[in-house]
């Protein structure tokens, strides 16, 4: 009997070793799934890549591709030398808001949709009595953008809105201002993706003008032909 007892608590102890080996290979077995669970997650996110904005495409561009081709084309030596666009002013003219005050208000909300920001109202700066005009009245809206928002306008108008132009053959070359500044007019409103054809009263044109730090016409020209301007041949 002593030695059926003495026995027992062996067997006890050989079990209960067994299952703390068996606990403690389940628990190194969980530690060694967790970090393969943890890292599977950064994969997946870097497997889904961001569609890259229209200012980040037109900015890289830039950087990549035109300054290297104007240094090549025109010698520049200093990098700070190189053509860049400053800013894009939007203006819409409208005379006839000074008989129909609605026409402005709907001209201020397309322009805000085409650019992402409030335009400024004009108003005139003396009075005409020919066109029944006179001093402080609105006859126009304008919108200045600079960095993020000019970059993002000008990549939706070179490749968004300007090809939905009917007959569309590509942009003048010759219209710049002597200093590297190129001015574009367009008839129709319509052809911005943003604008709702149920909601305009009436079609206005609008003037779009970039403002570059080009000296010159042929470095204005070289500049926007290689950011993607689909100019005339």
């Amino acid at each position: 009997m002593a030695k059926e007892t003495e026995n027992k608590p062996a067997k006890d102890k050989v079990s209960g070793g067994a299952k703390a080996k068996t606990g403690a290979a389940a628990g190194a077995d969980k530690k060694a799934r967790a970090p393969k669970e943890k890292s599977a997650e950064p994969l997946e996110k870097a497997a889904a890549p961001k569609a890259a904005s229209g200012k980040a495409r037109l900015r890289e561009l830039y950087a990549k591709s035109v300054v290297p081709a104007l240094k090549k084309d025109f010698g520049y030596t200093n990098p700070m030398a190189v053509p860049k666009i400053q800013k894009i002013s939007l203006n819409v003219g409208l005379g006839e808001a000074t008989g129909n005050s609605k026409l402005m208000d709907g001209a201020v909300n397309e322009l805000s949709a085409i650019a992402g920001q409030k335009p400024v109202v004009t108003k005139a700066k003396k009075s005409i009595a020919a066109f029944k005009l006179r001093e402080g009245m609105s006859i126009g809206c304008m919108v200045t953008l600079r960095g993020d928002r000019m970059y993002e306008f000008l990549d939706r108008l070179m490749n968004v809105a300007l090809p939905r132009v009917r007959d569309f053959r590509g942009v003048s070359p010759k219209s710049f201002d002597g200093r590297g500044n190129y001015t574009l007019g367009l008839k129709d409103q319509l052809i911005f993706p943003e604008i709702d054809y149920n909601k305009v009263e009436k079609v206005k044109g609008l003037n779009i003008s970039i403002t570059t730090t080009a000296r010159t016409d042929a470095e204005g020209l070289a500049l926007l032909r290689h950011l993607g301007m689909p100019f005339r041949q």
